[in-house]
């Protein structure tokens, strides 16, 4: 089972920048769908950013144009680079990331067995 750090959490005011990092261990990123989720207080859990064994992108409407998400397969870590970030309540991101075949990732973190305790987010405006 892959194991998952994620770095790269704090505050930052609205229309900032943050870069979220997820070093992988026990698993090679590059074979792996490996998405990010977000989870705040009150609200459903949301995947926001995927990439398949090919390294597609699936970045949710609300975050299309503004975070990218990309591998480094060199260094076996995930990137998600957050711009012009918008006003919103703390919430914690995490990456989640497993083997499903090639061009498969699917949206629901129960589908996933292993995943980050990720950082904290918050934007103030």
């Amino acid at each position: 089972q892959v194991q998952l750090v994620e770095s790269g959490g704090g505050s930052v005011q609205a229309g900032g920048s943050l870069r979220l990092s997820c070093a992988a261990s026990g698993d090679t990123i590059s074979r792996l769908c490996m998405s990010w989720f977000r989870q705040a207080p009150g609200k459903e859990r949301e995947r926001i950013a995927s990439s398949d064994s090919a390294a597609n992108p699936n970045l949710a409407d609300s975050v299309k144009g503004r975070f990218p998400s990309s591998k480094d397969n060199a260094k076996n870590t995930l990137y998600l680079q957050m711009y012009n970030m918008k006003p919103d309540a703390p919430a914690i991101y995490f990456c989640a990331a497993r083997w499903f075949g090639p061009f498969y990732c699917p949206p629901s973190v129960a589908d996933f067995d292993g995943r980050g305790q990720g950082p904290q987010v918050t934007v103030s405006a």
